[in-house]
């Protein structure tokens, strides 16, 4: 990843607006910002989410509070408490989140 054209700032990420996202059970509510071709998440995800389709996006992700779920299209689990974080490259392997508790997730993509 080349970051340029992007200067120096901070983001308050109280101050922007959080989108409500379905999932299969539950919603994830995302703040996004965009720098160039880099978007920025702060993510909730509520008790009892389940996103409702397999991701192939690359992403950088940081779990803050409580505990994500991460399970694989070829059946590996994974699971995230604050400090933990993954990283996976676009297209390289399905994965879907879910939380019985609720996470709080920082991701770039």
């Amino acid at each position: 990843m080349h970051m340029s054209g992007i200067w120096f700032g901070t983001t308050d990420w109280s101050q922007i607006e959080a989108v409500e996202h379905p999932g299969e059970s539950g919603a994830a509510y995302w703040r996004t910002q965009k720098f160039g071709a880099i978007r920025v998440r702060m993510i909730e995800y509520t008790p009892g989410y389940l996103a409702d389709h397999w991701c192939s996006k690359g992403h950088i992700l940081l779990c803050l509070e409580g505990e994500l779920h991460t399970e694989l299209e070829d059946g590996r689990n994974f699971i995230l408490t604050p400090g933990m974080s993954y990283q996976v490259a676009d297209n390289a392997e399905p994965h879907r989140s879910s939380t019985a508790i609720g996470a709080k997730l920082f991701v770039v993509d």
